[in-house]
Protein backbone atom coordinates (compact mmCIF):
# COMPACT_ATOMS: atom_id res chain seq x y z
CA UNK A 1 0.00 0.00 0.00
CA UNK A 2 1.37 3.51 -1.12
CA UNK A 3 1.66 6.27 1.47
CA UNK A 4 -0.12 9.51 1.54
CA UNK A 5 2.77 11.22 0.54
CA UNK A 6 3.91 8.58 -2.34
CA UNK A 7 0.49 8.76 -3.67
CA UNK A 8 0.51 12.46 -3.92
CA UNK A 9 4.10 11.88 -5.62
CA UNK A 10 2.42 9.55 -8.28
CA UNK A 11 -0.72 11.35 -8.99
CA UNK A 12 1.41 14.67 -9.59
CA UNK A 13 3.56 13.12 -12.33
CA UNK A 14 1.62 11.04 -13.92
CA UNK A 15 -2.26 11.89 -13.84
CA UNK A 16 -2.09 15.59 -13.40
CA UNK A 17 -5.96 16.01 -14.85
CA UNK A 18 -6.90 15.17 -11.26
CA UNK A 19 -4.54 18.09 -9.69
CA UNK A 20 -7.11 20.55 -9.25
CA UNK A 21 -9.24 18.71 -6.72
CA UNK A 22 -7.30 18.51 -4.25
CA UNK A 23 -9.73 21.21 -2.15
CA UNK A 24 -10.27 19.82 1.66
CA UNK A 25 -7.71 16.81 1.62
CA UNK A 26 -5.46 18.80 4.82
CA UNK A 27 -3.11 19.34 2.88
CA UNK A 28 0.19 20.49 4.36
CA UNK A 29 3.51 21.76 4.42
CA UNK A 30 5.10 18.60 2.92
CA UNK A 31 2.15 18.03 0.69
CA UNK A 32 3.34 21.76 -0.84
CA UNK A 33 6.70 20.48 -1.47
CA UNK A 34 5.35 17.84 -4.24
CA UNK A 35 2.93 20.15 -5.68
CA UNK A 36 6.01 22.89 -6.10
CA UNK A 37 8.05 20.33 -7.31
CA UNK A 38 5.08 19.39 -9.69
CA UNK A 39 4.23 22.75 -10.88
CA UNK A 40 7.81 22.70 -11.92
CA UNK A 41 7.49 20.18 -14.62
CA UNK A 42 3.87 19.63 -15.01
CA UNK A 43 1.34 21.13 -17.75
CA UNK A 44 -1.09 22.20 -15.17
CA UNK A 45 -2.88 25.57 -16.20
CA UNK A 46 -5.53 25.14 -13.39
CA UNK A 47 -4.78 23.80 -9.49
CA UNK A 48 -7.61 24.04 -6.35
CA UNK A 49 -6.37 23.80 -3.11
CA UNK A 50 -8.90 25.29 -1.25
CA UNK A 51 -9.93 24.19 2.10
CA UNK A 52 -6.58 22.91 3.24
CA UNK A 53 -4.33 23.87 6.24
CA UNK A 54 -1.04 24.91 3.59
CA UNK A 55 0.45 27.46 6.60
CA UNK A 56 3.38 30.04 5.77
CA UNK A 57 5.69 27.53 5.26
CA UNK A 58 3.51 25.71 2.60
CA UNK A 59 2.67 29.06 0.60
CA UNK A 60 6.81 29.41 0.43
CA UNK A 61 6.87 26.32 -1.08
CA UNK A 62 4.03 27.00 -3.38
CA UNK A 63 5.74 30.43 -4.51
CA UNK A 64 9.24 28.39 -5.75
CA UNK A 65 7.14 26.46 -8.00
CA UNK A 66 4.98 29.32 -9.29
CA UNK A 67 8.53 31.05 -10.00
CA UNK A 68 9.91 28.34 -11.69
CA UNK A 69 10.21 29.18 -16.16
CA UNK A 70 8.44 25.78 -16.34
CA UNK A 71 5.55 26.78 -14.09
CA UNK A 72 2.36 26.92 -16.57
CA UNK A 73 -0.12 27.68 -13.85
CA UNK A 74 -2.76 30.07 -14.97
CA UNK A 75 -5.37 29.32 -12.12
CA UNK A 76 -4.95 28.43 -8.55
CA UNK A 77 -7.79 28.65 -5.56
CA UNK A 78 -5.89 28.97 -1.92
CA UNK A 79 -9.71 30.31 -0.79
CA UNK A 80 -10.33 28.29 2.97
CA UNK A 81 -6.72 28.66 3.70
CA UNK A 82 -5.68 30.46 6.98
CA UNK A 83 -3.01 32.72 4.65
CA UNK A 84 -3.44 35.86 6.65
CA UNK A 85 -0.19 38.66 6.55
CA UNK A 86 2.68 36.58 6.13
CA UNK A 87 1.55 34.22 3.57
CA UNK A 88 0.05 36.72 1.18
CA UNK A 89 3.52 38.49 1.74
CA UNK A 90 5.22 34.88 0.86
CA UNK A 91 2.78 34.42 -2.16
CA UNK A 92 2.88 37.94 -3.62
CA UNK A 93 6.55 37.97 -4.16
CA UNK A 94 5.70 34.83 -6.36
CA UNK A 95 3.22 36.87 -7.89
CA UNK A 96 5.52 39.16 -8.96
CA UNK A 97 8.14 37.03 -10.35
CA UNK A 98 8.85 37.51 -14.19
CA UNK A 99 7.86 33.83 -14.85
CA UNK A 100 4.85 33.56 -13.02
CA UNK A 101 1.82 33.38 -15.65
CA UNK A 102 -1.25 33.00 -13.18
CA UNK A 103 -3.97 34.90 -14.33
CA UNK A 104 -6.78 33.95 -11.50
CA UNK A 105 -6.10 33.80 -7.92
CA UNK A 106 -8.88 32.62 -5.02
CA UNK A 107 -8.20 34.06 -1.73
CA UNK A 108 -11.22 33.87 -0.21
CA UNK A 109 -11.80 33.40 3.18
CA UNK A 110 -7.94 33.30 4.02
CA UNK A 111 -8.49 35.70 7.26
CA UNK A 112 -6.32 38.44 4.86
CA UNK A 113 -6.68 42.23 7.04
CA UNK A 114 -5.84 45.82 5.33
CA UNK A 115 -2.18 44.71 6.42
CA UNK A 116 -2.40 42.53 3.30
CA UNK A 117 -3.47 45.07 0.90
CA UNK A 118 -0.53 46.88 0.46
CA UNK A 119 1.43 43.74 -1.32
CA UNK A 120 -1.58 42.65 -3.16
CA UNK A 121 -1.38 46.33 -4.60
CA UNK A 122 2.18 46.29 -5.50
CA UNK A 123 1.20 42.96 -7.37
CA UNK A 124 -1.60 44.84 -9.20
CA UNK A 125 0.87 46.96 -10.29
CA UNK A 126 3.51 45.13 -10.93
CA UNK A 127 4.03 45.43 -14.54
CA UNK A 128 5.15 41.21 -14.44
CA UNK A 129 2.41 40.27 -12.92
CA UNK A 130 -0.44 38.57 -15.28
CA UNK A 131 -3.24 38.85 -12.77
CA UNK A 132 -7.11 39.50 -14.47
CA UNK A 133 -8.77 37.29 -11.85
CA UNK A 134 -8.70 38.45 -7.94
CA UNK A 135 -11.28 36.44 -5.07
CA UNK A 136 -11.23 38.71 -2.02
CA UNK A 137 -14.30 38.11 -0.71
CA UNK A 138 -15.39 37.62 3.07
CA UNK A 139 -12.31 39.10 4.35
CA UNK A 140 -11.43 41.88 6.87
CA UNK A 141 -10.16 44.24 4.54
CA UNK A 142 -11.19 47.49 6.08
CA UNK A 143 -11.72 50.66 4.23
CA UNK A 144 -7.60 51.30 4.55
CA UNK A 145 -7.45 47.86 2.71
CA UNK A 146 -9.99 49.01 -0.06
CA UNK A 147 -7.77 52.06 -0.44
CA UNK A 148 -4.81 50.43 -0.84
CA UNK A 149 -5.98 47.80 -3.32
CA UNK A 150 -7.80 50.93 -4.98
CA UNK A 151 -4.34 52.50 -5.88
CA UNK A 152 -3.09 49.36 -7.27
CA UNK A 153 -6.27 49.15 -9.61
CA UNK A 154 -4.90 52.72 -10.78
CA UNK A 155 -1.96 51.63 -11.90
CA UNK A 156 -1.74 51.58 -15.70
CA UNK A 157 0.42 48.25 -15.54
CA UNK A 158 -2.80 46.44 -13.65
CA UNK A 159 -4.19 44.21 -15.43
CA UNK A 160 -7.04 42.73 -13.62
CA UNK A 161 -10.36 42.73 -14.68
CA UNK A 162 -12.40 41.05 -12.29
CA UNK A 163 -12.35 41.44 -8.24
CA UNK A 164 -14.65 39.82 -6.09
Amino acid sequence: MLSFTSYLTFLFYNVFILLYRLHSCNLREKSCEIVASALQSSPLRDLDLSSNNLGDAGVKLLCAGLMSPNCKLQRLDLSYNNLGEAGVKLLCAGLMSPNCKLQRLGLGWCNLTEGCCDVLASVLRSPHSELSDLELRDNELQDSGVRALSAGLEDPHCKLQRLG
